[in-house]
């Protein structure tokens, strides 16, 4: 369990990393999110998401440089598009990257969706290179299945550090994190509350009242509680930017966690592109 006493700048490590223990995703933001970017570097979240498929790189280095907040005490992640994984593609995507974001290099670079169609021996060879370019910091993948995720620490000649997956109490994700975990990696937790699903949830809620908190709020302490999971929620309103920071004056004990784990219910996906996603574990 964590300490109460620790802020968002608390990190996780895996394999060399140290990623700050919550996250702000920019996914399917306006191009123009640098007000709502500088919103959560204001709030003190230091660890910004994004990716080349979102439209929101421009937006957030310029955030970034507005904000004054030195370089080194932020955590920047992008990724590769699912249609740019053969090696020349990769790497034209890569340099794109970090030009509208204004960066010599990025925190944290993931592959964003599995591709079938191209084979992932190349992919994980053009995700190393990027690395052994300082190009990135460090590497990993997204919405990978456990097949995967064994198949891509196989092959990558660099170290993953984490695996970006949907993640919050709706859905049994078990699978996939018992081989983060196997890996020795980190689960990086997109759509942590549910696209909205969550606020309203009688457990969570009955949770939360006594001690001032939200539903949301609860649904990423439990997230953060657990080991090695980083939440990444999203919002463009700025008191619910703030509010997803205030996470870190309480715990949640033991039966609480378990009343919040037996939430999981069947059909419960969210982000399940067709003909990008792949057989999910679950």
């Amino acid at each position: 369990m964590l300490d109460t006493r620790l802020s968002p700048t608390h990190t996780v490590s895996a394999h060399g990393v140290r990623m700050p223990v919550i996250g702000f995703g920019t996914g399917w933001m306006s191009a123009d999110c640098v007000p709502i970017v500088a919103a959560a570097l204001s709030a003190g979240y230091r660890h910004i998401d994004t990716a080349r498929k979102y439209g929101t790189e421009r937006g957030v280095g310029e955030a970034i440089r507005a904000s004054g907040v030195p370089r080194e005490e932020l955590f920047i992640t992008t990724k590769v598009s699912d249609e740019n994984l053969h090696a020349g593609d990769f790497a034209r995507s890569v340099e794109t990257s970090l030009k509208e974001l204004g960066l010599a290099h990025v925190d944290l670079l993931l592959v964003h969706w599995p591709n079938a169609t191209i084979p992932l021996a190349e992919t994980m060879g053009a995700l190393a290179a990027a690395k052994r370019q300082g190009l990135a910091r460090h590497v990993g993948v997204a919405n990978f299945t456990v097949a995967l995720v064994d198949e891509a620490v196989r092959l990558c000649p660099e170290p993953l550090v984490t695996n970006q997956v949907e993640y919050h109490p709706y859905l049994d994700q078990a699978k996939v994190l018992a081989a983060c975990r196997r890996h020795g990696l980190i689960l990086t937790a997109h759509c942590p509350l549910g696209r909205g699903r969550l606020p309203d949830d009688p457990v969570l809620n009955e949770i939360g009242r006594p001690r001032g908190k939200t539903a949301a709020q609860v649904a990423l302490r439990w997230a953060i509680q657990q080991d090695a999971i980083v939440p990444i929620p999203r919002s463009s309103n700025p008191a619910r930017i703030a509010e997803s920071l205030d996470i870190f004056d309480f715990a949640l004990g033991d039966e609480e966690m378990a009343r919040i784990d037996a939430l999981k219910r069947p059909g419960s996906r969210i982000a399940d592109p067709t003909g990008r996603a792949p057989a999910w574990d679950a």
